[in-house]
């Protein structure tokens, strides 16, 4: 412990073994003056001067203090502050009497209290000749001065990261996105082994040695720390041969590496399949995107895979305008403007499945091949959104919905199911909840309700998701039991669930409304030559099993 007064650690009390650690639960709320006991062991604090905010150190924190040791009679045995110097130790790891692990886990930045440590918390039967006997209690008179947080970042003791300097705001990045860091790694007897003054690159490819990546996951803008790390997360085993500018690194070496995250691009994947990419260069303003049928304002510029650009819009003049979810731009590009806010700068990489596909396109200033990579930066300059059912009156609702149907069934038309089946969804959220609508707009809003259910069920089926196209037709006969389009589609997609005893139900009650539908006549045949087929197979199944027993 240097020259400093040596609180004994844990190891000290029992012959090399650690001693548990009967940590306290939450702190006690005290007052000036006021002293009470922490956790079940005997130990009590006196408040003396409150301290700032509500943190409090952690387990492996490392904490700075000042602190006057006395016996109960009042002879004193040491003081760092005779010495003019703080105190410092790593909490929660042995290195001091458990007292003090105990109790200054407890204190916030600036506190001073005093703690009274029973002898089974401080030195117990040994004592600390010559100055403590045995069976001791004691106080002490501490000040946490501050601390420094270290965290068990890989959380099998490979990695801890020492706070230097706090970051900003609260966000860290991910394995997507690109980070520019400053950094010096050094062996444990100080040679400098790697260092760069501003380096930029991916943080799930890594940089130099996986620590670095790790950390920079946990980090905060402009978040400086220092990392020690374990070989298994440096270079293990073999170490690394020195190489360029880099030094290098024996076998199983430990590496302490100072580490600053000055800046990051947040990468985001705005499908699904990471067929399209989104890159911000210039974060925008407020919390406010795009919704669909929004009339947006962008620049942009196009570029092929080799810097060719083949369009170039908003840049000389007037901005380009167009709707969102219109299909007046390819996918990629509706997609990804409805991510960004007003200001935002980003770049884009879309695959061609949401691009210009396996055609050649001439654009504006220069071919698209076909399956080309396509890249464009884009900044969104304004946008209005289109308007929400809470912003609408009950004769907007009932036309927002009429249109929304329309522009479904023209998708229908064109093979278009996914967007089709979205437009239906859009049109009855407009008269989801009808409270407010007179008895002739109930009316009008049931109507839409049933055909752009029915309607969004067949396209459920065209896209094979029976699941929904079966609830799609329940929402339907709640509103209307004899209907016999919901009862044929529901019926066609138990046939695909193979709930067959559920799909002659249905067709049965079809029947009895309209015994002539043709199409209802057919589904009927179908589903005796699925129960044939079914009953067939179930025949040879268990023919099989009973000729395994014989």
């Amino acid at each position: 412990m240097d020259e400093d007064f040596d609180v004994p650690s844990g190891l000290d009390l029992n012959n090399g073994a650690p001693m548990d650690m009967d940590m306290p639960d939450d702190p006690p709320t005290l007052k000036v003056g006021e002293e009470k006991e922490i956790g079940k062991s005997g130990l009590k604090k006196k408040l003396v001067k409150e301290g700032e905010g509500w943190d409090t150190p952690e387990n492996g924190d490392e904490v700075e203090v000042h602190y006057t040791g006395t016996l109960l009679d009042g002879t004193q045995f040491d003081s760092s502050r005779d010495r003019g110097t703080p105190f410092k130790f790593t909490l929660g790891q042995g290195q001091v009497i458990k007292g003090w692990d105990e109790g200054i886990r407890t204190m916030k930045k600036g506190e001073n209290a005093i703690f009274t440590i029973p002898p089974e918390l401080a030195y117990g039967k040994s004592g600390s000749p010559p100055t403590i006997p045995a069976d001791a209690t004691l106080q002490f008179d501490v000040e946490l001065l501050s601390w420094s947080s270290v965290k068990d970042i890989s959380k099998d003791g490979g990695i801890f990261k020492k706070i230097l300097v706090e970051g900003e705001k609260w966000e860290n990045p991910k394995d997507a996105d690109e980070v520019f860091v400053k950094y010096e790694a050094q062996l444990e007897d100080g040679t400098v082994i790697s260092k760069s003054e501003g380096v930029e690159f991916t943080v799930r490819d890594g940089l130099f040695c996986p620590a670095i990546s790790k950390a920079v996951k946990t980090m905060k803008k402009g978040e400086k720390v220092l990392l020690t790390v374990k070989p298994q997360y440096a270079f293990g085993e073999r170490g690394k041969p020195a190489f360029g500018n880099e030094g290098a690194v024996p076998p199983n070496a430990n590496l302490q590496i100072e580490l600053e995250l000055v800046s990051w691009k947040t990468v985001s994947e705005i499908t699904n399949d990471k067929k399209v990419l989104k890159k911000i260069l210039k974060e925008g303003e407020g919390y406010e995107r795009p919704n669909d049928g929004a009339l947006v304002q962008v620049k942009l510029i196009g570029k092929l895979q080799d810097g060719t650009i083949f369009l170039k819009k908003g840049h000389d003049g007037d901005t380009f305008e167009f709707k969102a979810d219109e299909e007046q731009v390819i996918e990629g590009l509706d997609r990804a403007v409805k991510t960004m806010k007003k200001g935002e700068v980003a770049l884009l990489t879309i695959e061609p499945e949401y691009a210009f596909g396996p055609s050649e396109s001439q654009q504006e200033l220069a071919k698209v091949p076909a399956n080309s990579t396509v890249y464009y930066e884009i900044e969104l300059v304004s946008f209005v959104k289109e308007k929400e059912s809470w912003d609408m009156n009950t004769e907007e609702k009932i036309e927002a919905a009429g249109k929304k149907k329309e522009e479904g069934n023209a998708l229908f038309k064109a093979g278009k199911y996914e967007r089709a089946s979205k437009r239906y969804e859009k049109a009855v959220k407009f008269i989801e909840y009808d409270t407010s609508f007179s008895e002739e707009e109930k009316k009008q809003a049931k109507v839409l309700k049933i055909t752009c259910n029915l309607n969004n069920a067949a396209c459920k089926l065209k896209l094979k998701d029976y699941k929904q196209a079966e609830k799609l037709c329940t929402k339907v006969l709640e509103l209307d039991g004899s209907n016999v389009k919901a009862l044929y589609r529901r019926a066609q997609a138990y046939i695909q669930l193979v709930d067959l005893d559920l799909a002659e139900l249905d067709i049965k009650k079809a029947l009895e409304i309209d015994p002539d539908n043709r199409d209802v006549k057919l589904e009927y045949k179908a589903l005796k030559e699925k129960v044939k087929e079914y009953n067939q197979k179930d025949k040879m199944f268990y023919s099989n099993i009973f000729a395994k027993m014989k």
